[in-house]
Order: structure tokens, then sequence, then C-alpha cells
């Protein structure tokens, strides 16, 4: 008797709830005899299978079967947790309790070796904007904002939203904006009065987001960093990158593509950092510095 087989059986049938043992014998590539013989195999373990014979007849479930802890091995009852305490860090109050519902039948304990918590640390309304766009996705109600471009415009935008993104430490929101009759992703901490609006769109099917392409060209840089900002260095950087020194310092070798935030970035490290090369993006920072003294210069 293969265990796979009549695991792969009870599967199939709690998703299309109906078939015939031919249709099975050829999922599994064996003979309709083998079939009969799990199916008596399943019933003598009290599952309720049942089979009938006739045009309207098959193998089907009895509505009331529910599939039971002993089919998930410990390794799958330990991902189903997992899987919804991540899911808790966005619907806490609903998954709270399948959480604890499940965590009782599969009797595992308590485990609090990890927490999700998508939270930012001091942005508070950033949760109160997910909240409203997640209800404008499921109730697909249309969504309208202020948004903060790239290029530093306030711009109103109307969208029907669709999906919400984590990705890189932020979220964004996926949309179908209807003033530029296209799909566009928002990053959440940009958008300004979100409102959800009365009217409703139709579903859209979400395509998949295209990775943008990188303006400028490819730079090697090297950069010094002092001990005392040592921390950010890890954050930010590749560590495979970074030559700590005897001091306590450290050096960084990276590819970086040259794109109008690079020397923003490079100064958000003050004097923790020195530009080793290209002279280039040297010459460059000494004018951004001079520009910044000319702001405080009495």
């Amino acid at each position: 008797m293969n265990n796979g087989r009549l695991f792969g059986i009870i599967y199939h049938l709690l998703n299309a709830k109906r078939t015939t043992s031919s249709e099975l014998a050829t999922m599994f590539e064996v003979s309709d005899r083998t079939i009969f013989r799990d199916i008596n195999a399943l019933s003598s373990l009290g599952i309720p299978i049942c089979a009938e014979t006739g045009r309207n007849g098959g193998i089907y479930l009895m509505d009331h079967f529910v599939l039971d802890k002993v089919l998930f091995s410990k390794e799958e009852q330990e991902s189903l947790l997992l899987a919804l305490k991540g899911i808790k860090a966005i619907e806490p109050e609903k998954s709270e309790q399948a959480y604890s519902k499940l965590q009782s039948l599969f009797k595992l304990p308590e485990d609090n070796w990890l927490e999700v918590d998508f939270s930012p640390w001091y942005q508070e309304n950033e949760g109160a904007q997910f909240d409203r766009l997640k209800s404008g996705i499921l109730n697909r109600k249309k969504v309208a904002f202020e948004y903060i471009s790239q290029s530093n415009q306030r711009e109103k935008r109307v969208c029907n939203p669709l999906k919400l993104i984590f990705k890189s430490q932020t979220w964004y929101l996926q949309a179908f904006c209807l003033s530029r009759k296209d799909f566009r992703v928002f990053k959440i901490s940009r958008m300004q009065s979100l409102k959800i609006m009365d009217e409703t769109f139709t579903p859209m099917v979400v395509p998949e987001i295209a990775v943008p392409e990188r303006e400028g060209e490819r730079i090697e840089l090297t950069l010094a960093f002092s001990k005392e900002i040592l921390y950010r260095v890890f954050d930010d950087f590749d560590h495979q990158d970074i030559t700590i020194q005897k001091d306590g310092s450290a050096i960084v070798t990276t590819q970086v593509t040259d794109q109008r935030w690079l020397i923003r970035q490079l100064l958000s490290y003050g004097k923790h950092l020195k530009i080793l090369s290209p002279d280039s993006i040297k010459e460059r920072m000494k004018h951004e510095i001079e520009e910044i003294r000319a702001n405080y210069d009495f």
C-alpha cells in the first residue's frame, strides 16, 4: 500500500469534490482495481470516502470531512504555524484565532523565536494608511490621494488599488492609475490625504512588476568609514565588499549606479565618511558641501 498515493487521493478529493476510479487510476498510473483497494483502505482508517456506481456516481468525501492533523508531518505543522505568524502581523484579529486553534490541534508548544512586525519605528500613521488601502483592495473601492513623486512634484492621483507589496523594508501599493491609464507602484509613505471613494471598480489582472531600469552608468566606489558608524556600513553594503581595518574602521569597495540620490546618500554618513575614489564623486561631494555651507553663511 502506497501511503503517498492515499494522501494524494484525499487531497485531490478535497479540491475536486467528486471524481472517478478511472480518473484516479490515470492520475496515479495504477489500475482501477488498485484504486478501489486504496478506497477500501481509506475507509478502514475512518476516512468518510464514498464510491457510487451509475451515471451520476463517482468517488467523493462526505461533506463533514475535515483534514486531520495526522496528515501533516511535524515539519508541515510548524511551517503552517510559521506562515500564520507572518499573517498575524497584517490581520492580527482574524489570524490570531486560527493560529490558536491550529496550535491547540497540533499540540505544539508556544514558540516565541520569531516575531513579524511590519510597522515602522517612527511613522505611526503608516499603519492607518495600510488599513485603508487594504479595505480599498478587498472592497474594490477606488482611492484618491496626493503623491510626492521622485521629481518632488505633488500630484493628485485616483487609482484602482490592487496589491500591497512589502519590499526593501517598505510598503508599496500596486494600482491602476486612472490619470496615467497604466499600472503604477506607489510608496505608501509618500501618500497624503488618502481617501476611500464610494466608486467601485471591476477586478483586474495584476501584472508582474518589472524591475526598473537603472539610469546612469555603473561606477566603482571606494569609501573609508570610521568605526563610529560601522553599524550603518553593515546595514547598507554587501558584507563581502567590506574590509575591516585594525583600528576598527572599514574600507568599502562596491559597484553602484551613479544616480541623482548617490551624493545625498553619501552625505548621510556625515563626518564618518571619506570618499577615496573616483575623483568625479569627490568633486561632486565638495560642490554639494559648498552649497550646504552657503545655506548657513550669515
